[in-house]
């Protein structure tokens, strides 16, 4: 938003999301309060705290519906995180899930029901042992991708039962890992949702 700010934002910009967004946001500020502050008395540019609206949120449910775009949240599983949260977006036409990091997670499953696409997460369990023995000072780090993340068959058949027609496979643990290759991740896929389904990369456009 700094950058959008020094490149000619002048209207205001709606955030939500989960705590601390809305401290995150006032320390953002105060971290670059210096050249905020020097643009607007050299460059007469307009304040910009104002124009950016924080909003925490901290349960399912309604985020916002502007008449264009109706965006739902649904409380998902990433422990040790209180407030993780998977997002639907339905326009006039289409409808989109976004998991976020969770592990299998029974309210995003609701939540993805009949939508067009879904965007979920994949942990590829063959591949995660070479992944975490190459962070040497995370020990707890195999735990943590274990307990706080979907496998790519789960993910499936969350998708399957949904009722979805895309499954779009992203943030793919391991994703750098030269034994794991894409051909594993959709056959393990495949063998539990029929739809439309795409591997993710950088850049992908749908």
């Amino acid at each position: 938003m700094l950058l959008a700010w020094a490149s000619g934002l002048k209207t205001p910009v709606e955030a939500y999301g989960p705590p601390p967004l809305e401290r995150m946001t006032r320390l953002v500020f105060e971290l670059n309060q210096f050249d905020i502050e020097t643009r607007i008395q050299d460059e007469k540019r307009v304040p910009l705290a104002p124009l950016v609206r924080a909003k925490d949120i901290t349960g399912s449910g309604l985020v916002v519906d502007d008449g264009r775009v109706r965006v739902r949240a649904a409380l998902v599983s990433h422990p040790p995180i209180e407030h993780a949260f998977g997002y639907r977006f339905d326009t006039e036409d289409r409808s989109i899930v976004i998991s976020g990091d969770t592990a299998f997670s029974k309210d995003l499953l609701e939540l993805a029901r009949g939508a067009d696409v879904l965007v979920h997460e994949a942990l590829y369990l063959p591949g995660i042992e070479r992944t975490a023995a190459r962070v040497a000072n995370a020990p707890g780090l195999l735990e943590h991708i274990v307990r706080s993340h979907t496998t790519v068959e789960d993910a499936a058949r969350l998708a399957s039962e949904a009722g979805v027609k895309t499954l779009v496979l992203s943030h793919l643990v391991p994703s750098d890992d030269p034994l794991v290759t894409e051909s594993d991740w959709l056959s393990a896929a495949r063998k539990h949702f029929s739809g439309e389904l795409v591997l993710a990369r950088d850049l992908l456009e749908i």
